[in-house]
């Protein structure tokens, strides 16, 4: 896997709302999403997924959004705090090889990143250890920087730590819904 990190600046074209044809975060997080959950956002550039998120746990969920860029966090607490939801979202910052996660997750977000982590083995382990018992991580990578080839050593990795495949996301390729085992 590639260990390259999205630029700080790219994270205002991922947030543009153009993008929402194409990946609507309602669609894509509805199925799964539920009022108090605790939802882990693993690199969530400026809040694409995190905003909406946070609407749908409702004022008794939250949503933790850890990244190693802070210039994306400080631009996701600025959306937080405009759409009124900085009271559902915890930003912070984490490195390449420590989440600093621990509290008991009910689902996983890990959207276009496990092909910029070091070691993605390492990652499922640390998300898979603060999983709630079926508790399960959302999975999607681009076609464009992971092949099917990868994206499929991507699973084994993740099956290595306990996680098994349950489905995929829309019927989207590269994608998966992977559930505590």
């Amino acid at each position: 896997m590639a260990q390259h990190v999205c630029p700080w600046w790219v994270g205002y074209l991922l947030a543009n709302p153009i993008r929402k044809w194409l990946q609507n975060p309602d669609k894509v997080l509805g199925p799964f999403l539920r009022d108090g959950m605790t939802v882990l956002d693993i690199g969530p550039g400026m809040g694409f997924f995190t905003l909406p998120a946070a609407r749908m746990v409702g004022a008794k969920g939250r949503v933790i959004a850890v990244d190693i860029q802070e210039k994306m966090l400080q631009s996701l607490r600025r959306r937080a705090d405009k759409a009124g939801l900085s009271e559902r979202i915890e930003a912070r910052l984490c490195s390449p090889d420590d989440l600093r996660v621990t509290e008991p997750i009910d689902i996983c977000l890990a959207f276009n990143l496990v092909h910029e982590v070091p070691d993605a083995g390492a990652l499922f382990s640390q998300i898979r250890a603060v999983l709630k018992p079926s508790g399960k991580i959302l999975l999607t990578e681009p076609k464009f920087h992971v092949s099917e080839a990868e994206f499929q050593e991507t699973l084994e990795k993740a099956h290595s730590q306990g996680l098994k495949f349950v489905g995929d996301i829309l019927g989207r390729g590269r994608s998966a819904v992977l559930e505590a085992a």
